[in-house]
């Protein structure tokens, strides 16, 4: 898996793409992290190793507080500038990008789909509400995206179950006006899986890989 960093001046600091290549790209999959961790987290990394084999060249994206070394991040109104400082770098390619993220980083993307062109979002553990709280919902910043989304929920993410997804969802794929959910069993916000469940981490990851190969492949 070949690395590339690049460093960008946003008007709220340096922010840091890490590019993973493919031979023939077709897209470009960007993808930001969560308020709690970084490009680290275990589904990037699982998708910018299988991605680039199926033509979608992966930038992971990681914000100027993280590349900063804070440890708290910032309002969502300053994570979707640090997202636009870096998008037009994410599209100097030429290719049609997909805005994607974990958690946070799934918000920013949908807040921000249409007005930056994004083709399509990749909404990885989707915080659809705080933990214990259903009647906060970010339901309309998912729902207003605009633009071909999927969902990918672990079966057990205290930050929304996907039977707490509202009315919409249309399977795997996902249109206009809609979206898709593929569910990783039993994963938690993290899609990490208990020791007693009856698939192992590795295992649960590829339902992510799997169920993200097919949608883009739907978008085409």
């Amino acid at each position: 898996m070949t690395e590339i960093k690049e460093e960008i001046d946003t008007e709220v600091g340096t922010a840091r793409v890490s590019w993973y290549g493919a031979r023939k790209a077709q897209w470009v999959l960007a993808a930001g992290h969560g308020a709690g961790g970084g490009v680290e987290a275990r589904d990037l990394q699982a998708l910018a190793a299988v991605l680039p084999a199926h033509g979608v060249t992966v930038a992971l994206v990681e914000q100027p507080w993280r590349v900063a070394g804070r440890k708290l991040a910032p309002a969502p109104k300053t994570l979707d500038v640090g997202w636009r400082g870096v998008w037009p770098a994410l599209s100097k390619p030429g290719l049609p990008v997909i805005a994607g993220g974990r958690s946070a980083g799934a918000r920013v993307a949908c807040r921000t789909a249409r007005e930056l062109g994004a083709a399509a979002v990749l909404a990885l553990s989707f915080p659809l509400h705080p933990p214990g709280r259903p009647e906060k919902s970010r339901a309309d910043e998912l729902l207003g995206a605009g633009v071909p989304t999927l969902v990918v929920q672990g079966g057990n993410d205290p930050f929304g179950k996907p039977e707490e997804f509202p009315e919409g969802a249309s399977g795997p794929t996902g249109s206009n006006g809609s979206y898709g959910l593929v569910e990783v069993p039993y994963g938690d916000h993290g899609f990490a899986v208990p020791k007693r469940a009856p698939l192992d981490q590795e295992e649960a990851l590829r339902v992510v890989t799997d169920g993200v190969v097919e949608w883009i492949a739907s978008l085409r």
